[in-house]
């Protein structure tokens, strides 16, 4: 294909500097309720996931019940931070504005914290609106499942095998290539680390970038070649 019917968007960690900080909250409201766990931790084991899949997945690891009251707690403190210290990622606003053709963004967080994040960092007016909070589906299903891709698809009028997803987790990945979309790896946020590259090619992404300038011109290259 030579143009991409639609090119989907992550939100957290990829257009946004925000992993970074959901994961630090996070791990220290974990930490506080009897899961020790560093913000590193939580970054490689969870990132991606909902709060609420977390703790469920933290919970089978704890020695003590965690509470789900820890949800709300957690997105109102990760709220509070985002705030006060959330920054785009350098480049991505250009990245998103070069594209001619469809576009959108696809998140599990909540519609309510895309848009006050997307003011903040001032990426509005880059995507018309198509903004797909996985919360928000029909199903309400987050990734990995790839509920949230398809219905982003169905309303865009794409077809899934021509469209392409960037991401920057394990889960995301997982729930794009199960929609049967292409990849490409992210690790340009703050929250990467060490190895993180090759864990998202293990994953399924066809190739990674860590800067926003490379984006266009791999874009572009991939386009021109079906995946074998």
């Amino acid at each position: 294909m030579s143009q991409p019917d639609l090119v989907i968007f992550d939100f957290d960690g990829v257009l946004v500097d925000s992993e970074i900080i959901a994961a630090r909250v996070e791990a220290e409201l974990l930490t506080a309720s009897g899961y020790p766990i560093s913000t590193e931790d939580m970054i490689e084991l969870y990132a991606g996931l909902t709060f609420k899949d977390i703790l469920l997945k933290a919970e089978q690891n704890a020695d003590v019940p965690l509470k789900a009251s820890l949800i709300d707690e957690a997105e109102t403190l990760v709220d509070k931070a985002l705030r006060r210290e959330l920054r785009a990622i350098e480049g991505a606003g250009r990245a998103v504005a070069s594209l001619a053709g469809p576009k959108c963004i696809c998140s599990n967080s909540r519609g309510e914290r895309i848009a006050f994040m997307i003011q903040k960092t001032g990426l509005e007016g880059l995507f018309d609106g198509n903004v797909f909070s996985a919360l928000e589906t029909p199903t309400a299903k987050p990734k990995p499942a790839p509920d949230v891709f398809l219905h982003a698809a169905t309303i865009m009028k794409a077809d899934p095998a021509n469209c392409f997803v960037i991401e920057d987790s394990v889960h995301g990945i997982a729930g794009a290539k199960a929609a049967g979309m292409r990849v490409i790896g992210f690790t340009g946020g703050l929250h990467s680390f060490p190895g993180h590259a090759d864990q998202l090619m293990e994953a399924g992404a066809e190739t990674v970038i860590r800067r926003w300038a490379d984006f266009s011109g791999v874009l572009a290259a991939l386009s021109e070649w079906s995946e074998l």
